[in-house]
């Protein structure tokens, strides 16, 4: 299809071009890189309440929607003199100098890059030690209806509420919810972490058939309140992102009394916009309602004195003083592992991996037909610049007399083949 050489919209008195501007993001829907840069110039006051004044990483998906993302921390190096960046520290000990956005040009400058949803970290560029959000991001297991992801917002509302805090909850535009919350700055990351796993467990202790703060897969079940998404150097999709879908939703900021029967589908390109414009940002009082996590805090030390201490971090931070074992509990030495997993797929491209875990169950038809839905694990792993596709099998639901013998993975792809052996998150 040829497309026009560029487009220029106005924002913030000034002409942000865009470069190839027919260029098609998200083929099924048929929407344009036009398309979504004219869609976050529509939302650009209730986009940029998500990210004014943060670090963002650059989440470029420069052949649209269905292709690979890059991540992208520095800002690149030709950039206008109005892009403002800032330097920030990673667990590796690395630095680098990335994009801030301010205003809506800005924010048009990086999705001209390719960036489909916007990803920024929870610290404005004045104060990077400190956060000023924690986030709970409810990730769905396998099989899990969006009404039990629903249902389990609704506790962490509860349980926010008894810690004098105010969530603002939000479609993640995918399968899951996120409820931000505006807090001081007055703690550090590992404290605000800390009180997001405190949050976790509660939710859990409350609707232990819902919910889970467990990190390894093959212990979860229901919906995982995700408390690693408030270490140091992680990002969460912000509100009003487009995501990288079919039907290219969008996260959505919702009241609360509309949280208990929303419809993610009803949140697009298309659609957020008019809502926007009838009824403005759900969002819009965040700002105003930083809290205390001193309760949380308390609650946190009150379950390590009943015996729960820390939780794993994820792989690529350092191990901390408290924590426990980093190995899945199917792999920890001298344990008869109740959860036999086995790797089946390691590939570039999910649709390789898929593929493999086809071939697996050809090979093994009586072994898949006793598999569950939550018992095939679909891991997006974070290689060096881009991500790649793990999938295990959990033979739990299979007679122990015939499970296969784990194979070498088909495909087995290495994505730190060629490169030194020292690995970073940065």
């Amino acid at each position: 299809m040829a497309t026009s050489k560029q487009a220029t919209l106005h924002a913030a008195g000034r002409e942000v071009v865009i470069t190839n501007p027919d260029k098609v993001f998200f083929p099924r829907a048929g929407y344009t890189k036009l398309d979504l840069a004219k869609y976050y110039a529509a939302v650009a006051e209730g986009a940029l309440r998500g990210i004014a004044g943060r670090p963002i990483v650059l989440k470029r998906y420069v052949n649209g929607a269905e292709s690979e993302p890059f991540f992208q921390k520095r800002a690149p190096e030709q950039h206008p003199d109005w892009i403002e960046t800032v330097e920030l520290s990673f667990p590796s000990g690395r630095t680098a100098r990335e994009v801030v956005v301010r205003d809506a040009a800005q924010l048009l400058w990086i999705v001209n890059l390719g960036c489909i949803d916007l990803n920024p970290h929870p610290v404005r560029a004045d104060d990077l030690d400190h956060p000023d959000e924690l986030r709970v991001d409810l990730d769905p297991g396998p099989g899990v209806r969006f009404d039990d992801v629903r249902r389990v917002a609704l506790v962490v509302h509860d349980v926010l509420d008894d810690h004098d805090l105010r969530g603002w909850p939000k479609t993640s535009g995918s399968r899951g919810i996120h409820v931000n919350v505006r807090i001081e700055r007055r703690w550090s990351f590992d404290q605000v972490r800390r009180a997001a796993l405190a949050l976790a467990r509660e939710v859990e202790r409350r609707a232990p058939e819902l919910a889970t703060s467990k990190w390894w897969k093959e212990e979860r079940h229901g919906v995982f309140i995700d408390y690693n998404q408030n270490a140091k150097d992680r990002t969460v999709a912000s509100a009003w992102s487009v995501r990288p879908t079919a039907d290219a939703r969008v996260s959505m900021p919702l009241h609360w009394d509309e949280v208990a029967d929303c419809d993610p589908a009803a949140f697009t390109l298309v659609t957020a916009p008019a809502r926007f414009a009838e009824r403005g940002d759900a969002s819009s009082g965040i700002d105003d309602a930083a809290g205390s996590l001193d309760k949380l805090l308390e609650r946190s030390a009150s379950q390590e004195a009943a015996g729960l201490g820390d939780a794993p971090w994820p792989p690529h931070y350092r191990k901390q003083r408290d924590e426990p074992p980093r190995v899945a509990p199917s792999r920890r030495k001298g344990r008869q592992s109740s959860q036999p997993l086995i790797t089946v797929a390691k590939a570039e491209h999910k649709e390789e991996a898929l593929a493999g875990l086809e071939r697996w169950k050809a090979r093994h038809p009586a072994a898949a037909k006793q598999l569950q839905v939550d018992d095939v694990l679909v891991d997006s792993m974070r290689g060096r610049s881009s991500t790649w596709t793990r999938i295990r099998v959990n033979l739990r639901h299979v007679p122990e007399d015939e499970r296969p013998a784990e194979e070498a993975p088909d495909p087995d792809y290495d994505p730190w083949r060629g490169w030194p052996k020292t690995r970073s998150s940065s």
